[in-house]
């Protein structure tokens, strides 16, 4: 019998606040402002984790990392990742690829995609070359456009799975 395939959607957004650090795959970047939120508030890895939950039927992030759980508060999402990942390989299922896009009209993100992707892959035990990170703007459109806060999507392959 051949591996089964799924495929899931994973989306995030978090205003952004004065105050934060800005984690978006699992990378620090330099910028004046943070992004609002109970963990790290990494919208990248975040969007990766639902669309990994939802490829392998296992929910949403909010189900197994609940905010307000005082064990998550200001927690690293490259942590979440990794046992979002166990929780997938506990029943037979593997990354195949991840295709994501953030969507940010500040900072430029394009210096800092490389060790996005480094840093996915290697918390998903992937090649590097089965993780796409892609930056996008508002275009002067909606909250994004206006600078108040970042999203990100992304696309998930998983494959095995238990009969």
């Amino acid at each position: 019998m051949s591996a089964k395939i799924r495929t899931g959607i994973g989306y995030d957004a978090h205003p952004l606040a004065a105050g934060r650090t800005l984690v978006l795959g699992g990378v620090k970047l330099p910028f004046g402002l943070g992004l609002e939120g109970w963990s790290d508030a990494d919208v990248l890895t975040h969007a990766v984790i639902d669309a990994l939950l939802g490829a392998a039927a296992l929910g949403d992030i909010g189900q197994h990392f609940p905010p307000g759980d005082p064990e998550y508060k200001d927690v690293s999402s490259l942590a979440l990742l990794a046992e979002a990942g166990k929780n997938m390989a506990a029943i037979g299922w593997r990354v195949v690829n991840i295709d994501a896009t953030v969507l940010a009209d500040e900072p430029v993100l394009k210096d800092y995609i490389p060790l996005m992707r480094e840093n996915l892959a290697r918390v998903m035990n992937v090649d590097i070359n089965c993780v796409s990170v892609k930056a996008g703007s508002g275009n002067g459109l909606g909250y994004v456009g206006r600078g108040e806060g970042i999203a990100a999507l992304a696309v998930a392959l998983i494959e095995g799975g238990s009969e």
